[in-house]
C-alpha cells in the first residue's frame, strides 16, 4: 500500500535534507518518482545531496531543488515556499526534518536555547504555516510528516531544550492532524515521525561506525513510509537496542507519573527506579 500524494510527477520539500533522515528520505520520495526539493544549510551540503538524488531521479537533476535555507527564519521558509510554487507549482509532500542537537543546561546560554527552539519548533511551525494552506487549497492528496523525537515524550533529564522542542513538534503535529481531518474535502494526512536511536550527522558524536544499536537512515524512512502509508498518525520507530514494546513501557510510565502524582521524572528518582524496573519487567500492564 503506498500513500496517494507518493507518485511520480508529485512534488516533495524536505527540510534538513542534506543528511541523515531527510536525505534518505528525500532519496526515497526521488526513487518513487517526485520531483525533490531539499532544504538545509551548507552550500557544499546541498550540492552534494542534491548529486546523489539526482543519481536515482528519474529527471535526473532538472527533477532536484536545492535552497540553502534557515528554517527558523519566518521570511526564508515563505520564500522557499514561493520558489517552489513558482518553478514546479503544487506541493504534495512536506517532511519538515531539521533538527539540531547541540546539548543544553536548565540554566546554559540563552542564545543557545534560542537556536534549538527555532530551529527544531519555529522550524515545523514556519514549514506547516507556509506550505500546507496552499496545499489545502490544492483539492488533491497530500502528506505532512513532521520529524519528532521519543525525548519529546518522555523528557529524559540532561538536555531540557532539546526536548520541549520535540516535545512542541509532538503537540504542534497532533493539532494540525485534528485541524486537517475537520477540514471539509481536505485530502491531506499528517504525521509524527518518532525516530529511534539513528546513525546520524546528529547521533555520530565523533563516531565514523554505525553503533550496534542504532539503525541506519534508509531502514528507519523504509519504516516510516510503510507505516504511513497504513495510515500510522504515530511512526514509532523501533531501533536494534529498543523494541516497541520497551517503548510502550517507558511511554505509560512517563504518563503515569500525572495519574499517578509521582514525581516527575520519576524514572530517573532514586525513589523510583526499581518500581520502574519492575514495570518493565513484568510487562508494564
Amino acid at each position: 500500500m503506498s500513500h496517494p500524494a507518493i507518485k511520480p510527477g508529485n512534488t516533495a520539500v524536505i527540510t534538513g535534507g542534506a543528511a541523515g533522515i531527510g536525505l534518505a528520505s528525500a532519496i526515497a520520495f526521488a526513487k518513487a518518482g517526485l520531483r525533490v526539493c531539499i532544504a538545509d544549510l551548507g552550500e557544499a551540503r546541498l550540492a552534494e545531496a542534491a548529486r546523489r538524488i539526482a543519481e536515482v531521479a528519474p529527471g535526473g537533476a532538472r527533477d532536484v531543488m536545492a535552497a540553502e535555507t534557515d528554517v527558523g527564519s519566518h521570511e526564508e521558509v515563505q520564500a522557499l515556499a514561493d520558489r517552489v510554487k513558482g518553478e514546479w507549482g503544487h506541493l504534495h509532500v512536506l517532511m519538515n526534518n531539521a533538527g539540531i542537537q547541540p546539548g543544553s543546561s536548565m540554566f546554559g546560554p540563552r542564545q543557545s536555547w534560542e537556536r534549538v527552539i527555532d530551529v527544531n519548533l519555529w522550524g515545523v511551525i514556519n514549514g506547516v504555516q507556509a506550505f500546507v494552506p496552499r496545499m489545502i487549497g490544492q483539492g488533491s492528496p497530500g502528506l505532512v510528516i513532521n520529524t519528532g523525537s521519543k525525548q519529546g515524550i518522555t523528557t529524559p533529564p540532561g538536555d531540557p531544550a532539546y526536548n520541549i522542542s520535540k516535545a512542541g513538534v509532538k503537540v504542534m503535529t497532533e493539532a494540525l492532524a485534528h485541524e486537517l481531518r475537520n477540514t471539509d474535502e481536505c485530502q491531506i494526512t499528517a504525521h509524527l515521525l518518532i525516530p529511534g536511536f539513528v546513525f546520524t550527522e546528529l547521533t555520530a558524536k565523533g563516531r565514523t561506525e554505525k553503533p550496534a544499536g542504532a539503525w541506519t537512515p534508509e531502514q528507519t524512512v523504509d519504516f516510516m513510509l510503510e507505516r504511513v502509508s497504513d495510515g500510522d498518525f504515530y511512526v514509532l520507530c523501533p531501533d536494534n537496542e529498543a523494541t516497541r514494546a520497551l517503548d510502550e513501557k517507558r511511554i505509560l510510565w512517563a504518563a503515569g507519573d500525572i495519574v499517578e502524582n509521582r514525581p516527575p521524572l520519576s524514572r530517573w528518582h532514586k525513589d523510583h527506579g526499581e518500581a520502574f524496573a519492575s514495570f518493565v519487567s513484568r510487562g508494564g500492564r
